[in-house]
């Protein structure tokens, strides 16, 4: 999977991923590579971090050690990580991901593009450093490919047939990836505006969180309330995490990823052209507005029925 990732940006990109053993690392169960261009050009060192070990937190994430910038005139490039916690493999046995997994690597890998082929001049500008309702671009555009047969048959081979992945398999993952679309859908609207809400709110004049809840959620409740249920102190994003008056950029980022690979299947998903203007909007980083970025990217707005479609609500 990890190779079939490499192998996509590849394609897209024009990089190569060559594993290093003399760059210094904090764990044995850590992969260094150097990442080149299509030049032969050093882009960035890439470290992969991939199983669970004692003291290491849970999740999956994208980290910069050192951020692209210019310095004296010199482009000094960055060393990026990717973080997760796949089962180990065995004597016996690789490491076998399963499919949610594997989009998780690719979510992951996007945010890592994202930082290794970053070309601006300030570090506190580079990479993923944009506006918040932007960053989780890269890494949700990277899972559609997922679905995709031509994708997979690059590298989704059974373990010990090298069976490719059968295509009634794939047509079942893209129709799993609409199961309760709607209701996913109404969920992430119902939080984020409840999000908004309590920061568009004085709190001194909530006189009951619940109530004040209640009323916020009135018009998206799908179900009837759970007695002692309270969302507002038990759904951290609202206070913490980065989120805060923010949770609403995963759902944009949604309009903007479904509406970008739309652009990608119509013209081939590995279509030269448009991955070349995906790079540049991904090597500007927040060094301009992220509308004027996907606009040269795209030729036009990201139009919102394009994750209507995907989701397969379009109809409804």
């Amino acid at each position: 999977m990890v190779s079939g990732a490499f192998k996509v940006a590849e394609l897209l990109y024009g990089i190569t991923f060559e594993e290093r053993n003399d760059i210094q690392k904090y764990n044995k169960d850590v992969t260094t590579y150097e990442v080149k261009d299509k030049d032969g050009e050093h882009l960035a060192v890439f470290y992969a971090d991939f199983f669970p070990r004692a003291g290491k937190r849970n999740g999956a994430w994208m980290t910069s050690y050192r951020s692209q910038k210019v310095l004296g005139g010199v482009n000094v490039r960055p060393h990026v990580s990717i973080v997760c916690n796949f089962t180990k493999p065995t004597k016996t046995k690789p490491s076998l991901l399963t499919f949610q997994e594997v989009t998780t690597l690719f979510h992951e890998f996007g945010h890592a593009l994202h930082g290794i082929l970053a070309n601006g001049h300030y570090a506190s500008l580079s990479g993923t450093s944009v506006f918040w309702d932007f960053v989780e671009l890269p890494s949700q555009v990277m899972e559609n490919w997922c679905y995709e047969k031509e994708c997979l048959d690059l590298f989704a081979r059974h373990f010990e047939t090298g069976e490719k992945i059968p295509a009634e398999m794939v047509q079942k993952l893209k129709a799993s990836a609409t199961f309760m679309e709607g209701y996913a859908t109404v969920r992430q609207i119902s939080l984020a505006r409840l999000d908004l809400a309590w920061h568009a709110t004085n709190p001194e004049k909530v006189e009951d969180v619940a109530t004040y809840e209640s009323a916020v959620l009135k018009e998206t409740d799908l179900l009837p309330p759970i007695e002692s249920n309270n969302t507002s102190t038990s759904f951290s994003h609202i206070f913490q995490g980065g989120y805060s008056a923010g949770y609403y950029s995963y759902k944009w980022a949604e309009v903007l990823d479904a509406d970008a690979f739309e652009y990608f299947s119509q013209k081939g998903i590995f279509n030269s052209e448009v991955a070349t203007k995906f790079r540049s909007l991904l090597a500007a980083g927040g060094t301009r507005h992220p509308a004027t970025l996907y606009r040269e990217f795209r030729g036009k707005d990201p139009d919102p029925k394009a994750l209507l479609r995907r989701a397969g609500l379009e109809k409804v």
